[in-house]
């Protein structure tokens, strides 16, 4: 046989990408991506894309991660997280929130992202329907479709605050069949808080249609007025996921925890054995400093509320008058209806022209996106404010 015939044979049966890998792409990484190529080229570009905060991790942190590698063990921990940390975060409950939580139900993961993989494995068979807030995190859904679950869209609007009402659970639910509800309080992208009565009625909602109730809490320690409350205040049975992300400037480390039922525990365990092995050891002992950075997390909280009242002022004055609540997190939805009917193309531009990335709304919601940019206020005063100067210069163009 000629080598020739043999490779046209090979190349003609190759194999396919799988239909589970066939989900939207994170828009937000591939701005940035496109901005980091413009910055390669010489370019200064504003960076308002991403979900990351401009401040270094703390210094606490970094000290606890160079012990850890003159010590020289990194090597795998328990998969369930090392004792030490998984004890800190439970303390960090009563601290927090005043409640009691068992350190057996805290599960350590490799960021949040792990943690969402984990709970829609245990809790759900393929076909599972699971409802979100529309707009919401564009993670979730193509999670969830990675691994054969649906979603089901709560469409939050003005009339909500922007958030799901148990009147919109119960009529998806009466609409068709569902087996989970994910909530985000802050929620990204609209900075939205689900004050403490409201996510009370939420769990009650789901509890009541036997629903699993997902918590989202990464931004906790985010808000500008009311702290935003744990779902686990309200029923010990929902499952919290949380990171060391947003609040603690680790996003880099990759490292993230889980509070679930007791019955959820082993589960998980198996899962998270097989999936990951196990969170970076060096990260767990990184994190396990960050609770005692407080004065430092504070001061970083702070330059986030400067960058917010700034906007607060600027976008109106700028033609940007129509704002999502920025309650927590640290991000702007701004509806840019009045300059575009397509906020992708917009944000090309914008990110060429005026050197400002941002993420458009169609990663956030496919059905009205089209008229939304979400800007990040994590960074530096000084870059906040030389996007505003040059988004004015832009816009006026």
């Amino acid at each position: 046989m000629s080598t020739k015939s043999d490779d046209t044979h090979l190349h003609a049966v190759r194999p396919a990408a799988s239909r589970r890998s066939d989900v939207a792409p994170f828009l937000a990484m591939d701005v940035l991506r496109d901005a980091r190529t413009l910055e390669a080229a010489g370019r200064r570009i504003l960076h308002l894309e991403v979900g990351q905060p401009g401040a270094p991790t703390p210094a606490g942190v970094r000290q606890a991660a160079e012990r850890a590698l003159a010590d020289g063990a990194i090597g795998y921990t328990e998969a369930l997280g090392t004792a030490a940390l998984r004890h800190r975060i439970a303390r960090h409950y009563g601290e927090a929130y005043g409640l009691d939580v068992a350190p057996a139900r805290v599960v350590v993961t490799t960021g949040s992202s792990a943690g969402f993989v984990l709970a829609f494995l245990a809790c759900f068979d393929p076909g599972g329907r699971v409802a979100l807030a529309r707009p919401g995190y564009p993670a979730y859904r193509n999670i969830l479709q990675a691994l054969d679950l649906a979603t089901v869209w709560l469409e939050t609007d003005a009339t909500t605050r922007w958030v799901p009402t148990p009147a919109l659970i119960e009529q998806a639910a009466a609409d068709r069949k569902l087996d989970g509800l994910l909530v985000a309080s802050p929620a990204n992208p609209t900075g939205t808080v689900v004050p403490a009565a409201g996510l009370s009625d939420l769990v009650a909602a789901a509890a009541a249609l036997g629903l699993w109730f997902i918590s989202d809490e990464i931004y906790h320690g985010l808000t500008y007025g009311e702290p935003a409350d744990t779902a686990l205040r309200h029923d010990g049975d929902a499952i919290v996921i949380n990171s060391f992300s947003k609040y603690y400037c680790m996003t880099g480390w990759r490292i993230g925890w889980m509070v679930v039922p007791e019955r959820l525990v082993r589960p998980i365990e198996r899962l998270a054995q097989n999936l990951y092995i196990s969170a970076p050891a060096l990260s767990q002992a990184a994190a396990l400093a960050a609770f005692d950075c407080t004065e430092e997390l504070e001061a970083n909280k702070a330059v986030y509320a400067r960058n917010r009242d700034l906007l607060t002022s600027a976008l109106p004055r700028l033609g940007l008058e129509r704002v999502l609540p920025m309650d927590g997190a640290f991000y702007a939805y701004v509806d840019v209806a009045d300059f575009t009917n397509d906020s992708s193309e917009f944000a090309a531009r914008m990110l060429h022209e005026a050197g400002i990335a941002a993420t458009p709304g169609l990663d956030f919601d496919a059905e009205h996106g089209r008229r939304y940019l979400r800007f990040s206020f994590a960074g530096a005063t000084a870059d906040i404010e030389e996007a505003v100067a040059r988004l004015d210069r832009w816009l006026k163009r």
